[in-house]
Order: structure tokens, then C-alpha cells, then sequence
């Protein structure tokens, strides 16, 4: 039986990348950008992946791109926002919508199955590890989409957890990976040129 593909799946880059100082969705890593790394991994367990990014984005036509729907670069929620918009919109209509940072290159293999596994209506299901909740790297409700949408328009919301804890939430634990140095938190993220160099050397000695 083929492998199910219920939710799709959105990476989002529309963040400024201050502290890597340049644009981390075109970082190059693996065969093509770090963006199309991270579309690479998700892509066989996920309907569909688009790149949460202003539709002038280099990767216009190498990514499907969908873009904030709220001007100025609010956030990540704005991103998530747009992926539950677009995934209203599907005509398969799907009932819950998977985010993840353009930054983070070591997604676990099992991560879509898990998160989906405990998909429930009005929750949202957020990665974890370490005890650690990742706030952007969620399955989430497109009943949350009115919500959300009526939270951003105060500019004085835009935090990420602030946002979950006004709707039921689980945490879904995921272990440390096998790196060639030594364990690699699944979720590490890429935010400045230290971390792309040992993000590099991990995927040097062979993807995770």
C-alpha cells in the first residue's frame, strides 16, 4: 500500500537572517540551497512543500513560494498564517498544515510520522527535544487560521508560544540523532556562520 501523504508541508524563510547576514534559505548545503535541503527530506512524507517567502525569492520556480500575508516581515507566525490560508483554500482540504525553519538542515526521518500520528482537531502537535519545545516545527490546525490571523493584527503579538497556549497543545519528544561527532539535536538550527560550518562538517561525513 502507498505511504500515506495527508498534510502538506511549509518551510518557512521570511525572516531576515540577521545574525547569519545573509538570506539562510540560499545558503548552500547539500545539492542545492539549504531550503531545497530541508524540501528534500520532507518531500517524500508530505503532500506537498512550499517556501514560506516573497513570491521574488531567488527560489521562485525551483520551490512553490507563498508569501506572508501581512506586510513587513512580522514573524514566523505570519508564515504559518499564510500555510493555513493556502491549505483552506486546497481542494483536498486538508485538516492540519506541517511548518518548519528554513535553518534547521537535520530533520528527523520520523518526524512527519509522529506528529501526525497524534493529530487531533483544534491541536496543535509541536516538535520537542530535550525537554524543549520548538514552537516552529508544528503540525498545525487550519481551524486556528481566523484566530491567528485576528492575533496579528496587534503589532505586540508575535511570539510563537504566546500564540500556541491560547489553543490545546502537545509536545512530541524526539531523540538525539547519530551524528559522526556525536549526538545532534534533530532540531538544531543554523543562525550564524559558526553554526552553517558545523552543520557542514556533520553533512561532510554523511547525511543524518
Amino acid at each position: 500500500m502507498a505511504e500515506t501523504k495527508p498534510f502538506p508541508a511549509v518551510i518557512l524563510a521570511g525572516g531576515l537572517s540577521r545574525r547569519m547576514g545573509s538570506d539562510k534559505a540560499m545558503i548552500p548545503f547539500g545539492r542545492g540551497t539549504l531550503a531545497e535541503h530541508i524540501a528534500e527530506r520532507l518531500a517524500p512524507k508530505v503532500a506537498s512543500v512550499s517556501l514560506n517567502a516573497p513570491l521574488d525569492h531567488p527560489l521562485a520556480g525551483r520551490l512553490p513560494l507563498l508569501p506572508d500575508p501581512i506586510p513587513d516581515r512580522p514573524g514566523p507566525l505570519a508564515g504559518v498564517l499564510a500555510a493555513l490560508l493556502a491549505a483552506k483554500d486546497m481542494p483536498d482540504r486538508p485538516t492540519h498544515v506541517l511548518t518548519t525553519a528554513c535553518d534547521t538542515p537535520f530533520l528527523p526521518s520520523e518526524l512527519v510520522g509522529k506528529l501526525t500520528s497524534v493529530a487531533a482537531e483544534n491541536t496543535v502537535i509541536m516538535a520537542a527535544s530535550a525537554g524543549r519545545g520548538h514552537p516552529v516545527t508544528a503540525l498545525w490546525p487550519v481551524t486556528v487560521a481566523e484566530d491567528l490571523g485576528a492575533w496579528l493584527d496587534d503589532p505586540d503579538h508575535r511570539r510563537v508560544f504566546e500564540f500556541i497556549a491560547r489553543h490545546p497543545a502537545k509536545m512530541v519528544e524526539f531523540a538525539p540523532l547519530d551524528g559522526p561527532f556525536g549526538p545532534v539535536d534533530p532540531f538544531f538550527n543554523i543562525n550564524t556562520p559558526e553554526d552553517l560550518a558545523v552543520a557542514q562538517a556533520v553533512l561532510d561525513k554523511g547525511d543524518l
